[in-house]
């Protein structure tokens, strides 16, 4: 869940619990969603003049990355962006959330690649909720990547619209390892049980 979340609002806490799902918190904002093997995570970490001409506030980043997304989904779906969702046609399959310093900014979506339908039953229907959603499901609202186009495909098609604004080269897994061993203390963490069951507790009062 983004950082401002609330639990009792965006999640059925009793069955969270029942079911032992684990709940973080990230360090950025947007909405709640559930990650598992069918999501995809694409993520821009940028310094501040790292994109020509580009202001570092929510709206220009968000329509950058929807100009890149462009490239890659042209002539598949409908897509575009919708509030702050990509879409096909009025079905989302991408969230977006940022996080904005005085010097980087950070920008990655989830993608819905595929998902289990139990596990959306976790979800409450959030309060505020995008227009265009009109009251509908989660089963109603969302739909599936996979449906459109391969998976490599997808994972191409991004390296090559990124290759458009950035130079990029490929980093082994080790050395990503190597610099987790540096002393870095995250701010997305885990809810532990306790603060759940505070919040369904205050939920009912």
């Amino acid at each position: 869940m983004g950082v401002l979340g609330k639990p009792a609002e965006l999640l059925e806490i009793e069955s969270v619990l029942d079911d032992q799902v684990p709940v973080i918190r990230r360090f950025t904002g947007g909405g709640t969603v559930i990650v598992d093997h069918g999501t995809v995570f694409v993520t821009f970490i940028c310094n501040k003049e790292a994109v020509p001409n580009l202001q570092p506030y929510p709206r220009p980043i968000m329509s950058w990355s929807s100009s890149l997304y462009s490239k890659v989904f042209q002539g598949i779906g409908d897509f575009h962006l919708r509030e702050n969702d990509y879409v096909f046609g009025n079905h989302k399959f991408g969230g977006n959330a940022q996080s904005i310093t005085k010097n980087r900014w950070i920008h990655h979506t989830s993608f819905l690649w595929d998902f289990n339908v139990q596990n959306m039953s976790y979800l409450k229907h959030p309060k505020r909720a995008p227009a265009y959603r009109s009251a509908r499901s989660h089963l109603d609202f969302i739909c599936r990547m996979k449906d459109y186009m391969p998976r490599s495909t997808f994972m191409d098609k991004t390296v090559e619209a990124t290759e458009t604004q950035f130079s990029l080269r490929p980093i082994q897994l080790e050395a990503i390892r190597t610099c987790l061993e540096a002393e870095f203390c995250p701010s997305s963490r885990f809810l532990t049980n306790e603060e759940l069951e505070a919040a369904a507790v205050a939920l009912q009062s």
